[in-house]
């Protein structure tokens, strides 16, 4: 491809590796990848892009997987440079989509704001948990979410009431195709009001997590969704699957919803693992286990 004919501040680069950019550390390289300074920068970016150029977003890259092949087009990491986290004068908490969901949880327990801690336990950045309605421990994203920021591939910033998008078990319905969330605002109820919050509720989260999970090697996070009244875990347990492996990925012995990178997997390595662990639960109890993890790009 040729090179592109705009003017940025942040970074710009071709065929850039995306496995150092992906909680998984797997995945072939980004077309374009870009990095923008702030929401000015990806504004004018994006306005100068070809209306056909396909565009993905990407925070921390902890709930996706690319594959061996690469993403076409251009990836637009928010990560950098959509860091602001800010009690606002009206009570509310205003937190761009590069901020990490456990940097929320903290601000709240700091804050005396009850209802946030559960952002401890989700890996990953404020963005993608708008756009799947990220969740742990009993919590969701948008429980507390008043409006968000988005904006379109003209460059164009909008606020967006909550209510106008349609909001599900890790699922949102994006009213208005093509705009992207750069920013939202929560409002969480005073501590005091709630007997579950507490100065170590987001630590007591964090311990509980490291019990739980394999935190020590490369994963995803929960690979997928739990089915109703049911644990994907326990399903994928109950077929015998954990330990399986495919090359250096392994279905955790620790927790049977995580996959993890022993250190030399390829991303089509985790895509057998995840298709076998669908197989064969569905073949034992007809249940359909439905990925949480987005899988995105080629394959090599």
């Amino acid at each position: 491809m040729n090179a592109l004919r705009v003017a940025v501040r942040g970074t710009l680069r071709y065929h850039e590796p995306l496995a150092p950019h992906t909680s998984w550390r797997v995945g072939g390289p980004a077309e374009i990848f870009f990095e923008p300074a702030d929401a000015d920068d990806l504004a004018a970016f994006l306005a100068g892009l070809p209306a056909d150029m396909p565009l993905f977003w990407m925070g921390l890259g902890s709930n996706l997987l690319v594959r061996d092949g690469g993403i076409d087009g251009v990836v637009i990491a928010t990560q950098r440079g959509f860091g602001a986290l800010q009690r606002l004068a009206s009570g509310a908490v205003r937190a761009e989509a590069g901020v990490p969901c456990a940097k929320l949880a903290r601000l709240c327990e700091r804050e005396g704001l009850a209802g946030g801690a559960f952002f401890a336990g989700t890996p990953g950045t404020l963005g993608g948990a708008l756009a799947m309605n990220a969740g742990a421990f009993g919590g969701e994203t948008w429980a507390q979410v008043t409006r968000v920021e988005v904006m379109n591939r003209a460059g164009a910033r909008f606020w967006r009431e909550a209510d106008l998008y349609e909001v599900g078990y890790r699922h949102v319905v994006v009213p208005i195709p093509g705009e992207w969330f750069i920013a939202g605002e929560w409002r969480f109820a005073p501590a005091e009001e709630r007997a579950s919050a507490g100065p170590s509720r987001v630590r007591e989260l964090l311990a509980r997590r490291a019990e739980t999970q394999p935190l020590g090697l490369p994963s995803c996070g929960s690979v997928f969704r739990n089915p109703p009244g049911d644990h994907a875990a326990r399903l994928i347990e109950a077929v015998g699957l954990k330990g399986a492996r495919s090359g250096d990925a392994e279905i955790s012995t620790k927790h049977a919803n995580f996959i993890i990178n022993r250190g030399q997997a390829r991303s089509a390595d985790i895509e057998a693992l995840i298709q076998r662990a669908q197989a064969e639960v569905w073949d034992r109890f007809g249940i359909e286990l439905v990925p949480e993890v987005r899988i995105v790009g080629r394959a090599a």
